[in-house]
């Protein structure tokens, strides 16, 4: 089991700096390309596209998120987008993906997060189940 995305596996995490384009956008990472997509507007998105992960991050935090759809429900398909499009458009980063095989991939995590990982266990892992996800579709 790949428990948490640091180290080795660090390539797994959204704030691994690897470029993806999302939409139309080119982002250096997937938190930017993800923390985008809570502003409606192709300008307001394209703010995000230089930005690192921990600077999109406290981005996204401030932003008045978008009316045309209901955030909470959209955001897992954004992340699974997101993601397939790094491993899609990162040739290096795909062999490595298939490279876990059938590992267990699970963010473990420290900051909280039982959403998009788990802490000490516990939590959603929706992150970890995307990957898998995606894993599967790249075989």
């Amino acid at each position: 089991m790949i428990n948490q995305f640091r180290g080795e596996y660090f390539f797994l995490s959204n704030f691994f700096e690897s470029p993806i384009i999302y939409r139309g956008i080119s982002y250096k990472n997937n938190e930017a390309a993800f923390q985008a997509q809570k502003v409606n507007s192709h300008d307001e998105q394209s703010e995000f596209s230089n930005l690192t992960p921990a600077d999109a991050k406290r981005k996204g935090r401030r932003v008045r998120l978008r009316k045309d759809v209901d955030w909470d429900s959209v955001k897992t398909t954004y992340m699974y987008e997101i993601v397939k499009a790094k491993f899609m458009q990162n040739a290096e980063l795909r062999i490595k993906l298939l490279e876990t095989g059938n590992e267990h991939l699970e963010e473990g995590n420290t900051w909280g997060d039982r959403i998009w990982g788990t802490v000490n266990g516990v939590g959603q892992n929706r992150l970890g189940k995307i990957l898998m996800r995606v894993r599967e579709e790249l075989k």
